[in-house]
């Protein structure tokens, strides 16, 4: 299955009539990830005809507004669809007392579970695990605490070469699923058939790292090193560089710093000041770092 990913919401701080705050959504493995929740997510959900009941796993990076005040909304609605299935929550220490006061206030009965992994480590962790898919925590540094999200497919099972398995009538299909595990297969008489004659290469796992607000940060480095695609916030251009420290933000030249340092495969720039009409200028400024930088397109599902 490919992975895809859908950039729901790119603008920092506020919606405008034509951008949203920051949300994703990722598809790997027939996952469905949510990745920040900021206002009207789930009027973006619907844009990009987005099923919401596959969506059972949502990574917050930090409890600023633009990045998670669309959730309260979002996980109401799931009861109005009538989601009986348990929604997993990571975010930081303090997510779960911020959403059970709303719902507590609002008397919002939600039907359904909702379990909360709240986040407080400094350094990276894996959070979340299963047969093909892994989550790690990005560790950055913001005005508050704050975390980007790796998702890193697990290396997959070879290919089958049937046309040369069928010369043999001593493999049977019981034996596929070591062949394809990298096992060879050892006739009757004691000849070994090598593995790489009964498969083929299979496809390269991928990876995409969210770097959500964050200061200028090098740690950040050898945790995303040489993933798929790179989504790096770029508030400001370098020559607001002050500013981006003060304000615990990156320059669209820092980013791509990061992402040559990192020798990632893919930059996509985000979080944009509304101070720029033109974001073309933050690619200019990235390109001349790091040539394969993006600007995101909303509700366009990029396949990484």
């Amino acid at each position: 299955m490919s992975t895809y990913l859908t950039i729901l919401g790119f603008n920092s701080a506020i919606p405008t009539i034509n951008s949203s705050p920051t949300a994703q959504l990722l598809e790997m493995e027939e996952r469905s990830f949510l990745i920040d929740c900021g206002e009207g997510t789930q009027v973006q959900l619907r844009k990009a005809k987005a099923k919401f009941s596959r969506i059972n796993h949502i990574f917050i990076s930090h409890l600023h507004g633009d990045h998670c005040f669309g959730l309260p909304g979002l996980i109401a609605s799931f009861r109005l669809l009538g989601r009986e299935t348990t929604l997993h929550v990571y975010g930081p220490k303090g997510i779960k007392k911020m959403l059970e006061t709303i719902f507590t206030i609002t008397e919002t009965h939600r039907g359904f579970e909702v379990v909360y992994h709240e986040l407080d480590k400094d350094y990276s962790e894996k959070i979340y695990e299963d047969n093909r898919v892994e989550v790690y925590t990005i560790p950055l540094d913001h005005r508050i605490y704050c975390n980007g999200y790796l998702f890193k497919e697990k290396p997959k099972e070879r290919h089958l070469n049937m046309q040369e398995i069928s010369k043999y009538k001593e493999i049977e299909t019981c034996d596929y699923h070591n062949i394809k595990a990298g096992k060879d297969f050892v006739l009757s008489d004691g000849y070994v058939l090598k593995n790489e004659i009964l498969t083929t290469d299979p496809i390269p796992p991928v990876s995409y790292a969210f770097c959500s607000d964050t200061r200028y940060l090098e740690s950040v480095i050898p945790i995303i090193k040489n993933v798929t695609v790179l989504y790096h916030e770029s508030t400001f251009l370098h020559d607001l560089k002050e500013m981006a420290d003060y304000t615990g933000h990156t320059t669209a030249l820092e980013a791509a710093t990061i992402a040559r340092k990192a020798d990632v495969g893919k930059l996509i720039l985000g979080h944009f000041s509304n101070r720029y009409a033109d974001l073309t200028v933050f690619t200019d400024e990235a390109r001349t770092i790091f040539p394969n930088t993006f600007l995101p397109k909303a509700l366009e599902a990029v396949k990484i």
